[in-house]
């Protein structure tokens, strides 16, 4: 029996005053409107309407069962509403995942950013390093970064790419010195940042000359890259971050790109969820916000980054020019 239908029967049965009248504003017979109303107070054991042939009449317990039903009927139409204006308006709760550093450095950004144009939406936002299972439930929509994605039934949106770079402090290259190649870093501290995108004792740098393999171990191994930041400052050794980690020390010179023309663990960055069929307005809006954001900021953050390298490039060279400039009057002041 379909309670909530039959609900709705008797509703309408009592304000168009007959079963017949009822069946026509639902485009229904009337023993069907008979039927339901039957089932509906055999389901109860109670009689909720006196019939005649002329006449219909609630009885005291269809009085109180009327009124409760009006009140449930109404709800039930409010929260249908609801969840169809769910599919039209950006409004509720945005329940959304991110890996940890990209969380802070891109995601919340966004959010701000976001909210401006969607103020209804409120987000909770939670920032971790393993994937979630969006079949769950535990989240509408998650944002990962990947060398690739496995085949699975989640939509994906790729939003990007970034890379990451190796970094060290300027106290660190002091005492040990610069490497010149990749082969150098056998000879180096090198700080360990485990990810689940790569491997993390593997380090593949791509650079002028192709791509080149080595297998690193060191003292130090973090799984957060802004816990990393900190033990490179420190002058523990050589570790790879992610542009969007690395680009405040490079920019206020607590830390220094080591192998300037070589990158590594080059990662897309993608927005998931559980299914294309009716998606709502808010996961959908803020999916599209992404895509036309978030490209803008990692093409930002890599011309920051080429900056800041040729700076660092710059300042290395700047004293070789001039000793090489003051060659010439030293010998002239020798000659004479």
């Amino acid at each position: 029996m379909d309670t909530l239908q039959n609900m709705r029967v008797f509703v309408r049965v009592v304000e168009a005053g007959s079963f017949t009248a009822a069946a026509q504003s639902l485009n229904s017979t009337t023993g069907a409107m008979s039927r339901a109303v039957s089932e509906l107070e055999a389901h109860l054991r109670a009689r909720l309407l006196n019939r005649s042939t002329r006449r219909l009449a609630l009885t005291t317990a269809g009085e109180r069962y009327l009124e409760r039903c009006q009140h449930i009927l109404a709800d039930v139409g409010k929260a249908e509403e609801e969840a169809s204006c769910a599919h039209e308006r950006p409004t509720g709760a945005l329940r959304m995942h991110s890996y940890a550093s990209i969380g802070q450095h891109y995601v919340l950004p966004a959010i701000s950013r976001y909210r401006a144009l969607h103020p209804e939406v409120t987000v909770e936002l939670t920032l971790s390093q393993r994937m979630p299972d969006l079949f769950e439930g535990s989240a509408d929509v998650a944002i990962v970064t990947a060398a690739s994605l496995p085949n699975s039934d989640l939509v994906s949106h790729e939003l990007g790419s970034t890379c990451s770079v190796l970094c060290a402090s300027p106290a660190y290259i002091r005492s040990r010195g610069v490497p010149h190649s990749p082969a150098d870093l056998a000879r180096h501290e090198c700080l360990i940042l485990k990810t689940p995108a790569f491997p993390a004792h593997e380090w593949v740098l791509d650079g002028p000359e192709g791509s080149e393999r080595m297998e690193v171990d060191g003292p130090v191994q973090v799984n957060i890259a802004e816990s990393l930041v900190v033990a490179i400052r420190e002058g523990m050794g050589i570790g790879i971050l992610p542009v969007y980690a690395a680009i405040n020390g490079l920019r206020d010179g607590t830390l220094m790109r080591v192998l300037p023309e070589h990158t590594l663990q080059k990662m897309n960055i993608y927005a998931l969820y559980p299914s294309r069929k009716f998606v709502d307005a808010k996961t959908k809006t803020w999916v599209e916000f992404l895509r036309t954001h978030l490209p803008k900021v990692l093409a930002r953050d890599k011309a920051l980054l080429d900056e800041l390298s040729q700076q660092q490039l710059d300042e290395t060279t700047a004293p070789i020019s001039a000793s090489v400039a003051q060659a010439p009057e030293q010998a002239l002041a020798i000659k004479e």
